[in-house]
């Protein structure tokens, strides 16, 4: 066996990738002479060691820092899984997996923009339009999904859909080009059909939100400045921060993009475990528009693009605002170079409004905490969406995802006259089809420790009765979920349904059982397309709010990790089939949730944000409120009297 000798030295087994570590994977793997010189790489990243590894490590041990590559060759449907330790200069294992469709290469995808626009059938369906400069035209693949098309059989495909642009910083999803679909073999680098469902009108308007486009700028906004002269309360020490009470170590997946590592609390000086691992697993953006030229979108922008290979490079003042801790991302080209996603994770501080407040009139004292958060975030940018991820920790031992929508609608043009029936109409000619955005979160909570069990927790009314006389009395219904098929459920808001994660052989200080609460907070759809639909086969995920599973180290996304025109059933279906036990032991809950997007008109040209996500909540896990020990606050006067 061939081995190469690592300077890389990791301080902890969850520090971030590094571009020196990506290079060194690529060389151990290509020394073993057991994968191809010209095969493209799909993704390189860390190989997270277990929990047993991760618990054991102590400051100064040596760490194997082993990595994951996964390879293509050629227009085969097979992709190859390899590990390698770097520390040790080996190959650990090199597998084939047949019949799978990686994630759509971004190489591929340029060839088909350019061999589209270069076909001439295309380029004469542009001419029935009236389209004659094809440099104008913007050419966006799509996952191709998986509908029975000839053309799927035994390829990687994309179809491709084109938009018109007056100039290059014009609004590309202004003026659709309806009708015309291109099929294209990624792996096979060729156009396979043109489609011309038949000429519909281009939107008259170019829909721009450019400054220059829009109309005067406001004037009366004044100088809004956030200043922390002492500097900010947080520490970083490579990717582990500690703020408050609260520590966890930062991450950045090429699927996942922003992941958070064994968070945990300082009570009182003992640390406590609260979650191991916590990301977004898949998203599915599924439309409802049946006709041939909306019907079969549904992009998976975890396992088919990718949210950290989407990931955008923030700014200071544009897309995060402060004192300001920047972590870049290390990702890989398609030839096994490193490169930087630089600023692609943000964190700060954020005033957040009041922490607990009383007045007591009795005693004359008047108490005011400020309440305070952390914020982690990063954004992506998948195609037209935009999407941001803002993880919060709180001060009173909360943390909350919330998710930003913004970004551009997918638009379709409609012939004057004609009204849709599953999409609303935007501008003069332009409507937005009707479609879901469905996130799913993976929480792996581990609270004080791996044995937990999870409670479905719901108000239930007391029929009236002598003991109710008054008709008025309802009481916590608390059951457990024993396995995981009984924990596929749905949310409840009429009876404030939630999902409480506790540790039996923790207790508080009144003896009860030490947990947290998972709180539906904003919307809570789950997937409206037919569960025996295409979609609904491949993001079952969706089907439910929530799946609780036993806790296995290579279960990672819900729709599988080979979503791509796959034939559906992977992922959650096919790990909950066999049932297993989810009391006192290990558990995973997978926490899906969305928005329902009925577009209006105030979401074009560019849609203000809407929001989705969910908060975590102490439950029992501390004896009492744990932010009373928060400091008045003295920036403006006393703020207890």
């Amino acid at each position: 066996m061939t081995t190469i000798e690592s300077p890389t030295i990791a301080a902890h087994p969850l520090d971030m990738l590094t571009a020196e570590e990506v290079t060194r994977a690529v060389e151990v793997l290509r020394a073993s002479g057991r994968v191809p010189e010209d095969a493209r790489y799909i993704h390189i990243v860390l190989h997270e060691p277990s929990k047993e590894t991760i618990a054991a490590h102590r400051p100064g041990n040596v760490v194997d820092r082993e990595i994951e590559l996964q390879l293509v060759t050629g227009p085969t449907l097979e992709v190859t899984e390899a590990v390698v330790s770097i520390t040790a200069g080996e190959v650990r294992s090199v597998d084939v997996i047949e019949g799978v469709h990686p994630t759509l290469l971004f190489g591929e995808s340029g060839d088909a923009i350019f061999k589209v626009k270069n076909h001439p059938e295309w380029q004469a369906a542009m001419n029935r339009r009236g389209i004659t400069d094809f440099d104008l035209v913007q050419v966006d693949p799509w996952p191709a999904g998986t509908f029975g098309s000839p053309h799927e059989e035994g390829r990687r495909i994309s179809r491709c859909i084109s938009f018109l642009r007056e100039s290059k910083t014009d609004n590309g999803y202004a003026r659709p080009i309806e009708g015309v679909i291109a099929y294209f073999d990624q792996g096979g680098g060729e156009v396979l059909e043109i489609v011309d469902l038949g000429v519909v009108p281009l939107p008259p308007n170019r829909g721009s939100y450019l400054p220059e486009d829009v109309g005067p700028m406001r004037t009366d906004l004044k100088s809004l400045e956030i200043t922390q002269p002492d500097g900010p309360s947080f520490s970083v020490e490579g990717n582990l921060v500690r703020w408050q009470k609260w520590s966890f170590r930062v991450a950045f997946d090429p699927y996942e993009g922003l992941v958070l590592h064994t968070i945990a609390y300082d009570d009182q000086g003992r640390i406590r475990p609260v979650m191991h691992r916590a990301s977004i697993s898949e998203m599915v953006v599924p439309y409802g528009d049946p006709g041939p030229m909306h019907g079969w979108k549904n992009a998976f922008d975890v396992g088919e693009w990718g949210l950290g290979r989407m990931a955008n490079s923030l700014t200071l003042g544009c897309d995060c605002l402060g004192a300001i801790h920047y972590f870049d991302g290390v990702l890989t080209t398609e030839a096994g170079d490193p490169y930087f996603v630089e600023n692609a994770i943000c964190m700060h501080e954020e005033d957040y409004g009041i922490l607990w407040k009383h007045t007591d009139m009795h005693g004359g004292t008047s108490e005011v905490r400020r309440s305070r958060r952390l914020v982690v975030s990063s954004i992506a940018t998948v195609g037209n969406y935009e999407y941001g991820f803002y993880w919060h920790l709180y001060l009173d031992g909360n943390v909350q995802l919330e998710v930003k929508l913004t970004g551009i609608i997918s638009s379709m043009a409609v012939a004057p006259g004609d009204v849709p029936e599953f999409a609303n109409m935007v501008a003069p000619g332009l409507a937005g089809p009707n479609h879901q955005h469905m996130f799913c979160a993976r929480l792996d909570l581990d609270v004080d420790g791996t044995e937990n069990s999870v409670y479905e927790v719901e108000a239930e009314r007391v029929p009236p009765g002598p003991d109710n006389e008054w008709a008025n009395a309802f009481k916590m219904r608390a059951t457990r979920l024993d396995t995981e098929l009984a924990a596929q459920r749905e949310t409840n808001p009429a009876d404030s349904r939630t999902w409480k994660v506790v540790n039996p052989s923790s207790k508080n200080g009144l003896d009860q059982a030490v947990g947290y609460k998972l709180v539906p907070t904003m919307s809570t759809p789950t997937l409206l397309a037919h569960p025996e639909s295409s979609v609904g086969r491949r993001a079952a995920f969706a089907t439910h709010n929530l799946w609780v599973t036993q806790y296995a180290r290579d279960e990672r996304r819900a729709a599988g990790n080979y979503p791509n025109q796959s034939s559906g059933g992977d992922g959650l279906p096919a790990w909950t089939a066999a049932d297993r036990a989810i009391t006192d032991t290990d558990v995973v809950l997978w926490y899906s949730f969305g928005v329902t997007h009925f577009v209006r008109p105030e979401d074009w040209p560019v849609m203000p944000v809407e929001y989705t996500g969910f908060l975590l909540q102490p439950v029992g896990f501390f004896d009492r409120n744990p932010a009373l020990d928060v400091p008045p606050s003295t920036a403006s006067g006393s703020c207890h009297a």
